[in-house]
């Protein structure tokens, strides 16, 4: 491709309302353009790396036995009505209706598509398993876009769907995605790791996800040096400290005016908050929660959540609180049993605590869990922080920040029990087909790849997603440097290299900025000055080394170099 005739434009400077590095460098090189929040248009460089991204896809997952298949990106909204997840859904689901008045929506994503289609289509436990896969469209009306190509309102996914006759055969094409889901990670040239996830609306069995470490990342995770664990912190648990017999002192009540937070109530008994017990009312469909956790911990209400087997969580209001018994700001599950109350384990076993004496002013030392007051569940409902012991080795466990750039899901029965999604087995009878979900969005690959590829000169390609395999520069607009760069530019299409021709009357210092910029793996420049020797120099643009050659040899050191990588 010529630059001079290329569509789209680098910059010098990024537009104010690029904050992180990588959407930056996307829009500084003339990647993609922003045409509404959440809408992003793919410029002819940006869909070079999106189209070698997608080959890798398709190469990696040809390789599994997966078929190629395509659904509509609108769906009835019947389907979803069935599974449940049409109200579920809420304001995410973009819906409206055609001129017939019937209920459509724009696909978040496709479980149900796939469902209705193995209802039609598969009818004996002769046609499992099958596997198939889609690059496709999705929109979702996100409540907040952020970070350029991170999170869209309209985007690409690669979705595979796996479709067996049991468990066990779920398992294995599990095992065999995974795979085919990390070669594709480490192709790209990514940095990341699998962890253990929360299944959300999607439901199902081990839920995975792959992270992407970013220091800009959405995502906290906890992660185990010393072993493999690893979990997004909205799942992550702490290994448990063990049970203390200290003999305590009976429960007492002391004087605390004007403590209303944990903050205060440390500070004027001279305690640490981890001494104290930490009280969080919320609201749910099932009522009241009261949960309990250490004053130094905060609750995690993705497993409160699960802990409590609610599907909303919100704060519980003044008088809800005063309804049960209990005083805000100085909340004690001591004395109340109309409530259902949840207890972390970080106030379990732990010796004596100080806890709220449900009357304004005061609260109570030395309170014990199974001696002075009793929950109704006991879960690890608060965030994992750092310095806690690994569930699994307990060793100490870090946090690291992380971009999700991918989501495995055994789905099990739940879309095609709810659809009618059956097989006849080898007796004859009507089974519900096992599905399996997994999913990698492409535009945010895209970034996380340029997150994790530059400097302070802009991208630096990984050769495999790069979108020329080489940037030919012409200095100098005679006739002699003209005639041998073109030349150059056949002789290397036409050996396979793909080339982007910097062939623009602009200057050297623009020419090799815009070089550095965009980031191909070689760059090989053309002068009046190297033409007197019959030489071109060649530049490693992740290393900077520069080498000269002969004019002649170019094509061929480029092929060889290019066959190596």
């Amino acid at each position: 491709m010529r630059m001079s005739s290329g569509f789209g434009r680098t910059l010098r400077e990024a537009p104010s309302e690029a904050e992180l590095t990588a959407h930056q460098l996307i829009l500084r090189a003339g990647l993609a353009r922003q045409l509404l929040a959440g809408g992003m248009a793919l410029l002819p460089l940006g869909m070079r790396v999106f189209r070698r991204i997608e080959a890798l896809m398709h190469a990696e997952l040809a390789a599994i036995g997966a078929g190629e298949f395509r659904t509509p990106v609108v769906h009835a909204a019947s389907l979803w009505q069935q599974t449940g997840r049409y109200a579920q859904y809420g304001e995410a689901m973009l819906r409206f209706e055609n001129r017939n008045q019937q209920a459509l929506l724009f696909a978040p994503t496709h479980e149900e598509a796939v469902a209705e289609l193995a209802r039609r289509e598969v009818d004996s436990y002769r046609q499992l398993p099958s596997l198939l896969y889609q690059i496709h469209t999705k929109y979702r009306d996100e409540l907040r876009v952020r970070g350029g190509l991170l999170r869209l309102r309209e985007f690409t996914m690669l979705d595979a769907y796996s479709l067996d006759a049991d468990w066990a055969g779920l398992d294995a094409v599990y095992d065999r995605v995974a795979l085919a889901f990390e070669t594709i990670f480490e192709r790209c040239g990514v940095r990341f790791t699998a962890v253990e996830a929360d299944g959300g609306e999607m439901g199902g069995r081990e839920p995975r996800e792959y992270m992407a470490f970013s220091g800009s990342g959405e995502d906290t995770l906890a992660v185990c040096q010393s072993c493999n664990y690893a979990a997004n912190s909205e799942v992550a648990v702490r290994g448990q400290a063990a049970a203390t017999n200290e003999i305590l002192p009976a429960m007492s009540e002391i004087a605390t005016p004007a403590c209303t937070t944990i903050a205060e109530l440390a500070t004027f008994l001279q305690v640490s908050e981890a001494q104290t017990a930490k009280a969080v009312f919320f609201n749910s469909e099932k009522g009241l929660i009261f949960v309990v956790v250490r004053g130094d911990r905060e609750v995690n209400e993705i497993k409160l959540r699960a802990a409590a087997g609610v599907s909303v969580l919100e704060a519980a209001t003044l008088e809800q609180i005063s309804a049960v018994g209990a005083v805000a700001g100085y909340a004690s599950p001591v004395g109340l049993s109309n409530v259902t109350v949840i207890a972390d384990h970080s106030v379990v076993g732990v010796g004596g605590l100080v806890a709220g004496a449900n009357r304004s002013g005061y609260h109570l030392q030395n309170v014990v869990y199974g001696r002075d007051w009793q929950a109704t569940i006991v879960a690890d409902i608060a965030n994992v922080e750092a310095g806690d012991a690994c569930p699994s080795c307990g060793a100490s466990l870090s946090l690291e920040r992380g971009i999700e750039i991918g989501h495995i899901f055994k789905l099990g029965t739940r879309y095609t029990e709810a659809l009618g999604a059956t097989y006849l087995d080898p007796q004859g009878q009507a089974q519900p087909i096992v599905m399996g979900s997994y999913g990698i969005g492409l535009e945010r690959l895209l970034q996380v790849i340029i997150e994790q590829h530059h400097d302070e000169k802009g991208i630096v390609w990984p050769a495999s997603v790069a979108p020329f395999d080489l940037h030919l520069v012409q200095l100098g607009a005679s006739a002699t440097v003209s005639d041998a760069a073109n030349q150059l530019y056949q002789q290397l299409h036409a050996a396979g290299v793909s080339v982007l021709y910097d062939d623009r009357n602009e200057s050297a210092g623009v020419k090799f900025n815009d070089a550095d910029l965009l980031g191909m793996p070689w760059r090989l420049t053309v002068g009046e000055r190297g033409l007197k020797q019959n030489t071109v120099e060649l530049r490693n643009r992740a290393t900077g080394v520069v080498d000269t050659i002969g004019l002649d040899q170019a094509v061929t050191t480029i092929k060889n170099i290019e066959q190596r990588a």
